[in-house]
């Protein structure tokens, strides 16, 4: 898989061509727990960097995902559905929550990579 980059907001991105895929970090499932439910976009639907993209909700809480990038969604992870658990078990492999089609690019500048990202969240 493509090296993937990380924001501040412990979403994953890995893009490979131009289509990025997306979702939340291991740091980020851990920290919400059992994940129950997965609320993802539709398909088509354009997407913009910062904004809201999913929400995913935990025993705990429920957590929106924001869009690292901007460009449309062409494809949902739809297993989520039936088994939400799977981002728990497999956050940044079979976890992922979509894929955009990146609109422009430079759109990872700003973002960590993941030696970056591992310091971040040392210091929360």
């Amino acid at each position: 898989m493509t090296a993937k980059s990380y924001t501040e907001d412990h979403e994953w991105i890995a893009v490979n061509g131009n289509v990025a895929t997306i979702g939340i970090s291991d740091y980020a499932q851990e920290q919400l727990g059992d994940i129950v439910f997965v609320d993802l976009p539709e398909i088509g639907r354009a997407v913009k960097k910062g904004d809201e993209a999913a929400v995913v909700e935990s025993v705990k809480a429920a957590s929106e995902v924001y869009a690292p990038v901007t460009g449309k969604v062409v494809e949902i992870n739809a297993a989520l559905a039936e088994a939400p658990e799977t981002v728990n078990q497999s956050a940044e492999e079979g976890g992922w929550f979509m894929k955009v089609e990146l609109d422009g690019g430079g759109q990872l500048d700003g973002l960590m990579d993941a030696a970056a990202y591992q310091d971040y969240v040392a210091g929360l």
